[in-house]
């Protein structure tokens, strides 16, 4: 019997209740009266102070994946935009991912790093190494990582993973500073969980893969991976121990699509019924290309127009949450995301373990084929191209804006008060340290447009200022 409120995976990811919800989409998919209604009630609707969002269960949201009427379809996008613009306004946030160790004791049929792949070098990052790593982050102006490593407690137990959020921390190169450490390691306990905690981690990330159990079994043949409760219950451990902000995610291919969907739904459902506070992201990532790994091989892959529906509709139904693309997607489809939704996204990632200090991006210890190889100088022109503010910001976590005290604000519409400023700054930090001239014009002639769009005027003046100091490189912890 499904049940939000459960501690056990089995109840809040209850296999009848995503089956029935799946029917229940079938038999609606072209009912354009409860599609009417369930968009209706996706709107965001004005406040005195912003705007408010209710979002969908997952029987509605699977209702509007189902949907085939093209014009219902379109009204989707046309309010999934309007979320994002409500809540996250054209910004967007940058970060990259750091690897730290492609050692993994587990058997996963989708990932080059299982155990028994010996096609690849295994490399773990000493500090020394990890510092270059940072560096040359720092150097392309990235402020904010989302460090990996495979699951090996004897290569990476949670001492290493502590050693490395340490000294990424400890790395001032000129201007650079990684002020925002994201961890995305295996499930784990609450003990871990707390030590990750005081170590000052952003957000705890960890991808579901797929939440069918029979086929997670299968796809997690051996290893510690391969306990279904273990990894579906992890999140709920991790705000045991204190980590407030938690970031969902499926691999969309391993599985139907539309049983994702809905347990993915399922899933921030139960977070808020138990912890007060949603998912504070949901990633959409997408099997893809990678040493010994084949995608064609997994017959449930999406296209791209399925899965921009699929955003879309996670906006409808989580619209709160921060959304994460990465550059597994190419170009244009990272640039399609952006309409329906996405609010983070990554630039100039090498998914190998010490890439960013090579200067070819090597290929024999990738994750993953990386689709969108641009710069971030690149990345950041193309965002203000399409009318978007990069954000490099990362002062909700040292204001102490997490779970539910950010998503109060968010909710409130207050958060812009902070976000847009914010972005406008740190976009004039990289502006300064580390654009190319093109892109340094663009970016002055975008900040000065944004200004006029805070609409509180001490906040508009005193970010004015806080730009101008930038400029003149009176560099101090600029935040709202």
């Amino acid at each position: 019997m499904y049940d939000p409120k459960s501690l056990k995976a089995e109840d809040f990811i209850d296999d009848e209740e995503v089956r029935a919800t799946l029917e229940y989409a079938e038999a609606n998919k072209n009912n354009e009266k409860l599609i009417d209604e369930i968009l209706e009630k996706a709107r965001p609707v004005p406040t005195e102070t912003g705007c408010v969002c209710h979002g969908l269960t997952h029987r509605e949201a699977s209702v509007l994946l189902a949907c085939e009427i093209p014009e219902k379809i379109e009204r989707m996008y046309e309010i999934a935009e309007e979320i994002k613009l409500a809540f996250y306004g054209n910004r967007i946030v940058i970060f990259a991912p750091l690897y730290l160790s492609n050692y993994c004791v587990n058997g996963c049929l989708y990932c080059p790093y299982h155990l028994k792949n010996k096609n690849i070098p295994r490399k773990k990052l000493t500090q020394e190494e990890l510092r270059a790593e940072v560096i040359a982050l720092q150097d392309m102006g990235h402020k904010r990582l989302a460090i990996e490593a495979g699951e090996d407690p004897v290569n990476n137990p949670i001492e290493y993973i502590l050693d490395c959020i340490d000294t990424i921390y400890s790395v001032h190169h000129k201007n650079g500073d990684i002020r925002r450490v994201n961890v995305n390691i295996a499930a784990t306990t609450v003990e871990n969980y707390k030590k990750l905690k005081d170590a000052g981690i952003g957000t705890y990330i960890l991808f579901q893969e797929t939440y069918h159990k029979k086929s997670y079994e299968r796809l997690h043949p051996t290893g510690p991976k391969h306990d279904y409760a273990y990894h579906t219950e992890a999140m709920d451990r991790a705000m045991e121990g204190g980590i407030d902000d938690v970031g969902l995610g499926v691999l969309f291919g391993l599985e139907l699509y539309k049983y994702e969907f809905a347990a993915l739904i399922m899933h921030a459902e139960h977070l808020e019924a138990v912890h007060g506070v949603g998912p504070h992201t949901i990633s959409v990532p997408r099997v893809k290309k990678a040493d010994d790994i084949d995608p064609d091989e997994f017959d449930n892959g999406i296209d791209d127009e399925t899965f921009i529906k699929i955003a879309a509709c996670i906006r409808l139904a989580v619209p709160y949450t921060g959304m994460i693309i990465s550059t597994r997607e190419t170009e244009e489809v990272r640039a399609k995301m952006l309409r329906v939704g996405i609010s983070q996204v990554s630039g100039a990632s090498r998914t190998s373990v010490g890439g960013y200090t090579q200067e070819e991006r090597p290929h024999d210890t990738e994750q993953f084929d990386v689709s969108d190889q641009r710069t971030l100088d690149e990345v950041v022109h193309w965002l203000m191209d399409s009318d978007h503010i990069p954000s490099f910001c990362t002062a909700c976590y040292r204001a102490g804006r997490t779970g539910d005290r950010f998503m109060e604000l968010c909710k409130s519409g207050q958060i812009l008060n902070c976000c847009h400023p914010n972005a406008l700054m740190t976009l004039a930090e990289y502006l300064e340290d580390y654009a190319s001239p093109e892109t340094k014009k663009t970016g002055y002639e975008m900040i000065e447009r944004e200004l006029n769009n805070i609409p509180k005027e001490n906040v508009r003046r005193t970010a004015m200022e806080n730009i101008e100091a930038i400029k003149n490189s009176n560099r101090r912890d600029f935040r709202f």
